[in-house]
């Protein structure tokens, strides 16, 4: 086993193929404005970002820029959206599972993300990880969200230790684990997590 006492999971790109779905919800959302946006735009400017900077930089891609007042009043039915879009199908993907049921008995696992707990929470459950999860900080568990620290350091307050590593896909939660003071396991894709992972704590 490795020398650190919890290992810091990010939920969407990590945990979950997420982001594309949502992307595809936000789509749904700025389509009834007019607009769409790319991708690969979305995913440079989008992943890991909390839900107001997402706002922000989507009301801004259509001339003139939609009021933020009207495509936040959005958000409680992109949330829906993504929550009827990930709880009908097998988010989690088997190869995760296994090693978070592998990794409980070592370590202090935790789940760091800038998401809303209502749509989090409801996928942790029903794929049956959330019990192997000791905490869990959402986006409004803390005033400062990623790039920020302070998810990070609430989790490391709650597990009671600072020998933690973090994993994570996203500039802004890369950012986030290493302002913390904490090792940061930086993955390609969704699918590369679970090798990289058992590959930094000597498990391969």
């Amino acid at each position: 086993m490795s020398s650190w006492q919890a290992i810091l999971f990010d939920f969407d790109g990590v945990l979950a193929d997420s982001e594309p779905v949502h992307w595809r919800c936000w789509q749904d959302v700025i389509g009834d404005h007019g607009y769409t946006v790319p991708w690969d735009d979305f995913r440079v400017n989008c992943v890991g970002v909390h839900e107001r900077g997402t706002v922000e930089w989507l009301r801004n891609q259509r001339s003139p820029a939609v009021p933020f007042e009207d495509l936040w009043a959005e958000y409680p039915r992109k949330k829906q959206l993504f929550r009827q879009r990930m709880l009908g199908r097998d988010v989690i993907a088997p190869e995760v599972l296994d090693l978070l049921a592998q990794l409980h008995s070592d370590y202090l696992l935790a789940v760091v993300t800038s998401s809303n707990q209502l749509e989090v929470e409801p996928i942790l459950r029903t794929s049956g990880i959330l019990p192997l999860f000791r905490t869990a900080v959402y986006g409004g568990d803390v005033s400062n969200l990623k790039p920020a620290p302070d998810p990070y350091l609430l989790a490391a307050e709650r597990l009671g230790t600072r020998n933690a590593l973090v994993v994570e896909d996203s500039m802004a939660g890369i950012t986030s684990g290493r302002a913390a003071g904490l090792d940061v396991l930086e993955i390609p894709s969704q699918s590369a997590m679970c090798r990289l992972v058992r590959e930094k704590l000597g498990l391969i």
